[in-house]
C-alpha cells in the first residue's frame, strides 16, 4: 500500500499531546477525601464502569488515528510488466590443434579457452549459443541452443586429439556460418578463437569471411599465446616431453577477418586478457530486453474513514450514556 499525500502522516504526532492532556486532566479532576484509614476500602471491588473509564478517549484517539491516515490517501497498487526479449545468435569457433596444449596459458591455452568461454555463456542466459571445434578438420560440438548446462558440458568434454591435427581455420568457420545462415535473429555472431595459421581445409579464412559478410554474421577473432618461445608437451615413447616453439600466427588474417564482417580482432596473451576479451564481447553484443510497466491504484482511504465515523459514533454514545459525568 502506498500513499498520496504521505505528509498528513505527520499529523499522528499530534497523540502525544493529546495523551498528555488527558492525564494531566485526569490527574486535576481526581477528587479528595480525608479519612483515617483507607485498609477497608481496598477489598472493595472496582466497577466495570470504572475499569473501561478511559475506552472513549482510547476510540477517539483511534478515530484521529484513522482519520488521519484518510487524509494521506491510502492506495492499493497492483502493477505487472511484460518483457519481449531480443537474443543473439551466436558461434564460438574453437582451435583444439597441438598448439592449443602451449602452457603459455595456465592450465594451457586450451583449458583457458574452455574456462572464458563457459563463464561467458552463463552469462548470456537469452542469447542461442552453439559450439564448432575444428583442428585439421571440423565438427558441430553443439548447435545453436539455450540450454546452456548441456552446452557447458560438451565445452567441458573437448579434448585434444579427437580429430585429426592441423589448424583448418576456413573450415571452422564454413561450418559455423552454416548453423547461423538460417537464423532469423537480428545479431549473428561468430567467435573465432585461435592460435596457428591456416594449413588445412579447401576454404580459405578470407573466403570463409566473405560468406559470413554476406550473411550478416560479425567475427569477433581471438588471437591465443604469449610472445616468444613457449613449451608444449608432446607425447612419445619416451614419456611426455616438452617442445620449444615460437608462439606466433597469421595475425593479419585474423585482422582482415573481423574488419571485413564488422567485428574486432583481440590478442589474449594470458588468462586475465582472454576474460577481458570475453567480458568486452559481452559488452559489445548486448541482447535487446524491451520492458512495458503497467500500474493500477486502488482508493483505500473510505475504508479508513468509515472506520473512523464508527469510532467517533462509538465514543460520543458511550460519552452520553455509560460514561456520562453529572456536574
Amino acid at each position: 500500500m502506498t500513499f498520496h499525500n504521505p505528509g498528513y502522516l505527520s499529523l499522528l504526532l499530534l497523540i502525544i499531546p493529546l495523551v498528555y492532556w488527558y492525564i494531566r486532566k485526569l490527574y486535576k479532576s481526581d477528587a479528595s477525601l480525608q479519612i483515617s484509614s483507607h485498609r477497608m476500602l481496598s477489598n472493595i471491588p472496582k466497577s466495570k464502569k470504572v475499569k473501561f473509564l478511559h475506552v472513549p478517549f482510547i476510540l477517539r484517539l483511534m478515530s484521529i488515528i484513522l482519520l488521519t491516515i484518510a487524509l494521506a490517501r491510502p492506495q492499493a497498487s497492483n502493477s505487472w510488466r511484460t518483457e519481449s526479449t531480443e537474443g543473439i545468435d551466436i558461434m564460438v569457433a574453437l582451435d583444439i590443434s597441438g598448439t592449443m596444449m602451449a602452457e603459455d596459458l595456465k592450465p594451457n591455452r586450451l583449458e583457458a579457452a574452455k574456462t572464458t568461454a563457459s563463464e561467458f555463456i552463463l552469462s548470456r542466459p537469452n542469447d542461442n549459443i552453439g559450439l564448432v571445434v575444428f583442428s585439421g578438420e571440423s565438427f558441430t560440438q553443439c548447435p545453436l541452443t539455450t540450454d546452456h548446462a548441456v552446452l557447458v558440458n560438451l565445452f567441458n568434454s573437448i579434448k585434444y586429439g579427437i580429430i585429426e591435427d592441423g589448424t583448418a581455420i576456413g573450415l571452422g568457420m564454413a561450418n559455423a556460418i552454416n548453423r547461423l545462415k538460417e537464423s532469423t535473429a537480428k545479431s549473428k555472431v561468430i567467435i573465432l578463437l585461435t592460435d596457428g595459421s591456416n594449413n588445412r581445409g579447401d576454404i580459405a579464412p578470407i573466403t570463409a569471411a566473405e560468406i559470413a559478410k554476406s550473411f550478416g554474421i560479425r567475427v569477433y577473432a581471438i588471437g591465443v599465446g604469449s610472445y616468444g618461445i613457449v613449451n608444449i608437451p608432446v607425447q612419445t615413447p619416451m614419456g611426455l616431453q616438452y617442445q620449444q616453439m615460437e608462439s606466433e600466427f597469421d595475425e593479419k588474417s585474423l585482422k582482415d577477418i573481423a574488419a571485413m564482417t564488422g567485428g574486432k580482432y583481440f590478442r589474449a596473451t594470458d588468462n586475465a586478457k582472454l576474460r577481458n576479451i570475453y567480458q568486452e564481447i559481452d559488452q559489445m553484443e548486448k541482447t535487446k530486453i524491451n520492458v512495458r510497466e503497467f500500474n493500477k491504484k486502488n482508493e483505500e482511504f473510505y475504508l479508513f474513514s468509515l472506520a473512523a465515523l464508527i469510532l467517533l459514533i462509538i465514543e460520543v454514545l458511550l460519552r452520553n450514556t455509560v460514561f456520562r459525568k453529572i456536574p
